[in-house]
């Protein structure tokens, strides 16, 4: 792993393979090691960059919640570290949120987006409610309950009925997170803005990615995405939930290989 400063956090980030760039970011509250199932389909071909996000894995927290602006922010200095002028960019979920502030601030670095279960919209009043309500609880009661809470709602229903190991390899990289971590993470999504605006000004190659099994992000939030970005694409992924590249790796990985060939083809 590779560490940089980032105004009031140090970052860690790994990088793998050569050739064109592509930024993968992982979703909460996991770390770069989500992408490890499908990172042997695309190192063949691309430099992958894998940053653990602020407050996940080996980075640190930061002072206040960790804000879309801040996470943002800390891509474009680990592009500057890697050299990297321009680059493809994968995000699942808190992923997909940062990629659409990144949009908003640095598009001009930008080649094409990838947006795995995620959605453009910001927390109703009661979503924002009940996620400020848990990063309170979490600093109560300790990580464990939150994660026993988390499961559910992350992996499809097939992955935790058949799965086990997958289910037990996401809360071990979970449990690298601390209580104050998972809090201010939480009150920095809470406070992300609306993107839903911004989805027509997407003018690079996207693809849109959502398990089937997905509570989260829905497949109609995926095509609420399609509907409103020019030319993009929508995969509905079968037999997972949120975290559809670590449930489903090889549909996942055939899947974005193949954008990613016919992206730089272009």
């Amino acid at each position: 792993m590779q560490r940089l400063r980032s105004d009031d956090a140090e970052i860690s980030y790994e990088i793998r393979g050569d050739g064109p760039a592509v930024v993968l970011l992982h979703p909460f509250p996991c770390d770069h090691e989500f992408w490890d199932p499908v990172a042997g389909a695309l190192d063949s071909r691309y430099r992958l960059i894998l940053p653990d996000l602020r407050g996940h894995g080996n980075s640190e927290i930061g002072e206040g919640p960790a804000l879309m602006a801040k996470h943002a922010g800390d891509v474009a200095r680990v592009l500057a570290a890697a050299g990297i002028g321009k680059a493809a960019f994968i995000g699942c979920s808190i992923g997909g949120y940062i990629l659409f502030e990144f949009w908003r601030r640095f598009r001009a670095r930008v080649s094409a987006l990838a947006i795995i279960d995620s959605r453009p919209q910001a927390d109703t009043a009661e979503a924002r409610s009940n996620r400020l309500k848990a990063a309170a609880t979490v600093l109560e009661q300790g990580t464990e309950p939150f994660l026993d809470a988390m499961i559910p709602k992350l992996m499809g229903r097939t992955t935790i009925e058949t799965r086990p190991d997958l289910v037990a390899g996401a809360r071990a990289m979970m449990r690298k997170m601390s209580a104050e971590d998972i809090s201010l993470v939480q009150r920095g999504m809470a406070e992300r803005p609306d993107s839903v605006a911004d989805l027509k000004t997407i003018n690079v190659p996207t693809l849109i990615v959502i398990g089937e099994e997905d509570v989260l992000s829905t497949v109609a939030d995926g095509e609420l995405m399609r509907q409103n970005i020019t030319g993009s694409q929508l995969k509905v992924i079968p037999k997972a939930g949120h975290y559809a590249p670590w449930e489903q790796s090889e549909p996942v990985g055939m899947v974005l290989r193949q954008f990613l060939d016919d992206t730089a083809s272009r």
